[in-house]
């Protein structure tokens, strides 16, 4: 699975589990950091865990591993390490005071409507 795929994957699992305000910024050309930044907002505390928790499983049944998760004992916002693809996973005021869109707004953003159905 190239690191495309697995962002959109990302993003499609997380469609799926009614995440809202999905965005895949590519970032290859900004950073060392990784190629794509997902993020994700969650309706509240419960929702946010639960997305990170369909995230990795599916991905691990994919034979994708997360390298390291961030947060996941916090209700606001938890940060899953894909290596190569980073995905954050807010509340939406976490979203919002951290500001990630305007951080990575430089990074091309990936159209998702191919991808996921409404």
């Amino acid at each position: 699975m190239t690191t495309f795929e697995q962002a959109i994957e990302s993003a499609k699992i997380l469609s799926d589990k009614k995440a809202v305000n999905l965005s895949v910024i590519k970032i290859t050309e900004l950073s060392s950091l990784g190629d794509y930044m997902v993020l994700a907002t969650g309706n509240n505390s419960t929702h946010v865990k639960a997305l990170a928790d369909e995230l990795e499983f599916q991905l691990k049944g994919m034979g994708v591993p997360v390298h390291h998760i961030e947060g996941h004992r916090s209700d606001t916002w938890i940060l899953m390490d894909y290596t190569d693809v980073i995905v954050h996973i807010f509340s939406d005021d976490a979203r919002e005071y951290y500001g990630l869109d305007r951080l990575w707004q430089d990074g091309e953003i990936v159209d998702l409507t191919p991808y996921i159905e409404d």
